[in-house]
């Protein structure tokens, strides 16, 4: 029977458990999300110590074990509850929250969509507490002997959400995520010790430190030579941290880091003021390195207006833009990175000794032969006619192959080929008038040779000497997490923390184009598919060993493309859909002269 909407009342409250899945959706998108919370919960805490372990990127374990100052039986039981917080009190609070976290929500999203259980102990308690909670639902909280502080243990997390869980992204990905939150979480306290476990291998241990020695410890010696210090200081905003020499500029934006009141936060706005103090100092496509901390009273900016509190509202941003901007460029000066004229330099310069070692220094002579004559045939000169005949007979052969070649590529060069303007060739071929683009024309040859050796067994080029790629910090899991397609494509290499190392490429690949390609697939690698990483390196190595558009090709490059490119039956269209060519006939301009 249906039911009249007009005389039914059809708002309800949703059920709790819903509820909590659906407030958790804004908290705990991904296991990186979890790996934030538990870290900052941490801190809150006191913690002087922070361990992370992590199994199968997060889905099977998340674990967090911290020295900090732990949780009365109380506590512990009302921390899952939502809007449970000891941060704030009144209103006012919000606008001066110093700490991490403070609304109360983490913990209940968790628990909302896992298995949580937390052991947990206060420093005058003689025994501690244990609680399990399994998809917001309370388990059990029984007595247990512990340590000081707390363990978090969140297991198999979505699993009463498959649908969640099914939308997550491959291992390799999801954990760059978790590297990324654990990079942010130990740079903002380098006071503190961080370790990060994963899989059983200890990927990271750093020990409390300057901010100096902690972007040392994330992402490697080679840092401590690529960062220069800066502070700015002024009644009522300080900025502090490390900026990137020139030679630590990269395609990627994997080491810009910003944060207020040691929290990170992201800003597209004041990103463009770092990068304008290096305005024409980097290549084009190229970013600077940066660790920049802005102390700042905390009612001059808001922190709560994104659910994870990555974004932050400044009171005056104009002011935080041009203080940033200024003492960028300030630091670059002060280290001669901006470009100067010195006309003080050649002043140093002194000639040198001219009793140097002892002995003078005289000017060289040179000795002419005043009866030399070229018009008269010195007798050690052999000019006989046998002599001319021989080499003529010896190099017969060669001298009439080389002048049919000459003629024929005259013929083809002069007869068909005509160089115009913007990199365009026309070609003269059967009555018709083609217009080519060589740009796009290689592009399709590229891709006609990839197609074809798809169906042959991957070759590859030795090198004799190997190729070294530096790489830093989070590059590390990104190239770690796609090796094994890297291999399939013809690689082999070895991928350290700091470094990694070719001893042979794909037989396509040019040796010279390689640092270039890795460049420019790690700027581009956070928003690759996880299963289409070979079809993005096969499309990205075709553009890179192109001609560059516009480019002036001489007659000698164009011919051997136009072979190849007939050879594939002249496609109309290249990989990306643009037209190669396109064709006037004769007739067609026989009826416009006409």
């Amino acid at each position: 029977m249906d039911v009249d909407l007009r005389m039914s009342d059809i708002i309800r409250l949703l059920p709790d458990s819903v509820a909590n899945q659906i407030a958790a959706g804004e908290v705990v998108q991904r296991p990186a999300s979890v790996v934030k919370e538990l870290l900052e919960n941490a801190i809150d805490a006191q913690a002087t110590s922070i361990q992370l372990i992590v199994k199968d990127a997060g889905r099977t374990l998340i674990q967090v074990i911290d020295n900090g100052s732990g949780m009365s039986v109380t506590d512990a039981r009302m921390a899952f509850e939502r809007h449970a917080t000891s941060k704030i009190y009144t209103t006012e609070d919000v606008f001066s929250i110093e700490t991490k976290g403070f609304r109360g929500e983490a913990l209940a999203s968790i628990a909302a969509v896992a298995q949580v259980e937390l052991k947990t102990k206060k420093q005058d308690d003689e025994i501690g507490s244990h609680l399990r909670v399994e998809g917001g639902h309370f388990v059990s909280q029984d007595h247990v002997i512990t340590q000081v502080g707390s363990t978090f243990l969140v297991k198999n997390l979505f699993y009463n959400v498959p649908a969640r869980r099914k939308f997550l992204k491959s291992n390799a990905v999801e954990f760059r995520h978790i590297v990324e939150e654990f990079y942010r979480v130990a740079l903002a306290h380098s006071d503190i010790a961080f370790s990060l476990i994963h899989n059983d291998e200890s990927l990271y241990n750093v020990k409390q430190s300057t901010l100096a020695q902690r972007i040392v410890g994330l992402f490697g010696n080679k840092m401590q030579s690529h960062v220069l210090p800066i502070s700015e200081h002024t009644d009522w905003i300080s900025i502090d941290g490390f900026i990137g020499n020139l030679d630590s500029a990269k395609k990627t934006r994997t080491e810009q880091f910003f944060f207020v009141n040691n929290r990170f936060f992201k800003s597209y706005y004041l990103n463009k003021a770092v990068n304008d103090a290096y305005d024409e100092l980097l290549p084009a496509k190229h970013f600077p390195s940066f660790f920049l901390f802005i102390s700042i009273a905390p009612e001059l900016i808001d922190v709560n207006i994104h659910p994870t509190k990555t974004e932050i509202k400044f009171e005056d941003e104009s002011a935080v833009y041009a203080l940033i901007r200024t003492s960028v460029k300030k630091a670059l000066g002060i280290y001669s990175i901006s470009p100067v004229l010195d006309f003080d330099a050649d002043a140093q310069w002194k000639a040198p000794n001219s009793n140097f070692g002892g002995t003078s220094i005289s000017i060289p002579t040179i000795h002419v032969n005043p009866s030399y004559n070229p018009f008269v045939v010195e007798n050690e000169r052999s000019t006989s006619k046998n002599a001319l005949q021989n080499i003529t007979e010896m190099y017969a052969d060669s001298i009439e192959i080389e002048s049919k070649v000459n003629q024929e590529v005259l013929f083809e060069t002069q007869h068909l080929l005509y160089r115009l303007e913007d990199g365009i060739w026309l070609w003269n071929k059967e009555g018709s008038l083609y217009f080519l683009d060589f740009y796009r024309i290689q592009q399709t040859i590229f891709q006609h040779q990839f197609e074809q050796r798809k169906l042959e067994q991957v070759s590859s080029q030795q090198l004799l000497f190997p190729i070294e790629y530096p790489i830093y910090g989070a590059s590390f899991h990104k190239l770690k997490s796609v090796e094994n397609q890297l291999i399939a494509l013809g690689f082999e290499l070895e991928i350290d923390k700091d470094m990694m190392t070719f001893h042979a490429i794909p037989s396509y690949l040019l040796q010279e184009k390689i640092r270039m390609i890795f460049d420019e697939v790690l700027a581009d690698f956070d928003s690759l598919e996880d299963d289409g990483f070979e079809e993005y390196f096969q499309q990205k190595t075709i553009l890179s060993q192109c001609i560059t558009k516009n480019y002036l090709l001489h007659e000698s490059q164009v011919l051997p493309l136009l072979h190849q490119f007939e050879s594939i039956n002249l496609p109309l269209y290249n990989p990306n859909g643009k037209v190669n060519y396109y064709i006037i006939p004769y007739s067609s301009i026989q009826k416009e002269l006409l």
